[in-house]
């Protein structure tokens, strides 16, 4: 429950390897806890996996005022979720505002955590990314089956994944969509659109001091390659910025890699080999 009374949801994936610090996942923008269901199913093994549904997705509530889509509402609600697993300590894994959402657990709570993993986001949203991104978040049209479900989800996120098959788009419609009566509905609050789109135009904050807060913290950085959210050139920054920070680029991958690619899969299982 979050402090204004939404039923948030978490998934929580038990570890039969007690004491090690757990992971908590946090999904991107429009994205949900699926996402990370076959990385969860590998980092279990070693340590407790949780993933957070942000309020407005999954199986989280809707927020009837969309000006609570902003991340210090999401922060918030990331508190009460640890407090609720009895976790005072977490690596974060967030992709792409689920980053964003690490790094500014960083700057205000650093002593939460113990590490963290970036996938496809940085303290500079590329202008090409952020304009792609502000032209579909709560536009999508209604869809009568999964057929359609499918062929809507590579409409909008072809790009990043130019190797997938139909039987891949069919499965990320059904981490995407929630069936409702043999129909499928996306599982995201259409209204979070309005909250991307209130921001000025053209605007994303700079959130180089942020990232600045994961100095002292282990952290992994991954990439696709050809993902137009993340630069090379802020990319290559944050190595500088960083100098100890892991960085891998993910191959045929554009904004965000899915994290069951064996490049993904090889640096977060050695990344986490090094934590407690």
């Amino acid at each position: 429950m979050s402090a204004d009374g939404l039923r948030l949801y978490y998934r929580d994936y038990p570890s039969e390897a007690a004491g090690r610090t757990p992971v908590l996942c946090l999904p991107g923008l429009t994205r949900n806890s699926r996402d990370f269901e076959s990385i969860a199913l590998r980092i279990r093994r070693s340590r407790r996996v949780l993933c957070a549904d942000l309020r407005g997705r999954g199986l989280s509530q809707h927020d009837p005022n969309w000006k609570n889509y902003h991340p210090g509402t999401y922060v918030g609600d990331i508190a009460l979720l640890l407090k609720d697993a009895g976790v005072s300590k977490i690596i974060i894994l967030g992709t792409s505002l689920g980053g964003i959402l690490a790094m500014v657990v960083a700057a205000t709570t650093p002593q939460v955590l113990a590490g963290v993993i970036l996938n496809d986001v940085g303290p500079e949203v590329a202008a090409e990314g952020l304009k792609r991104i502000s032209t579909y978040v709560g536009k999508s049209a209604p869809v009568s089956n999964w057929a359609e479900a499918a062929a809507q989800a590579r409409n909008t996120y072809g790009l990043a994944w130019p190797d997938a098959t139909d039987a891949d788009w069919l499965g990320f419609a059904k981490r995407s969509y929630t069936d409702v009566d043999g129909v499928p509905r996306l599982a995201m609050d259409p209204m979070i659109g309005e909250a991307v789109r209130a921001a000025p135009a053209g605007a994303a904050p700079d959130l180089w001091p942020v990232f600045g807060a994961l100095k002292p913290i282990p952290t992994l950085a991954l990439r696709g390659a050809l993902s137009d959210v993340l630069s090379e050139a802020t990319f290559d920054r944050m190595a500088r910025e960083k100098p100890d920070l892991v960085r891998v680029a993910v191959a045929q991958r554009g904004h965000p890699p899915m994290l069951d690619e064996p490049d993904s899969v090889a640096a977060i299982e050695s990344f986490l080999a090094r934590l407690d």
